[in-house]
């Protein structure tokens, strides 16, 4: 992606909570790794792009990739998840949106933001206008 910027990597932190995860100490106050909520694993089921290594905790072979977009020129349609192509169509879209990338297994519910960084050409835009949805339509 030409536009990428302002790249933060969560690689510290997801090693540290591995290696809390592997630790025979237990920590009772600590969050748990493995919580991952069921509409973030039914997203990688149905959305994610698989990726070339396995699960980290349980060595499953579907551990999926999720790329979240947000920002206040994407509209209604901040939150959403997009695959790699849709990104670099919308960078020239879009002033500047952010992209978060996470990483889900669906068998153990292991979950952790790998990455996050800017995307856009930089110039300033309105956002789109609403469009309905079937939720507004149905309520």
């Amino acid at each position: 992606m030409k536009t990428q910027r302002q790249v933060v990597s969560h690689a510290l932190q997801r090693r540290r909570a591995l290696e809390a995860l592997r630790s025979p100490r237990v920590d009772l106050n600590a969050p748990a790794s493995c919580d991952a909520d069921p509409m973030l694993v039914r997203a990688a089921l149905h959305h994610g792009e698989a990726m070339d290594h396995p699960c980290p905790v349980c060595e499953s072979p579907r551990l999926s990739l999720l790329r979240y977009t947000f920002g206040h020129q994407l509209g209604q349609f901040s939150g959403r998840i997009r695959s790699e192509e849709e990104l670099e169509e919308m960078e020239s879209r879009f002033g500047e949106f952010r992209v978060y990338e996470v990483e889900v297994c669906p068998d153990c519910y292991w979950n952790h933001i790998l990455s996050h960084y800017l995307l856009g050409d930089g110039r300033r835009r309105r956002p789109p206008r609403h469009q309905d949805t079937v939720e507004d339509i149905y309520g």
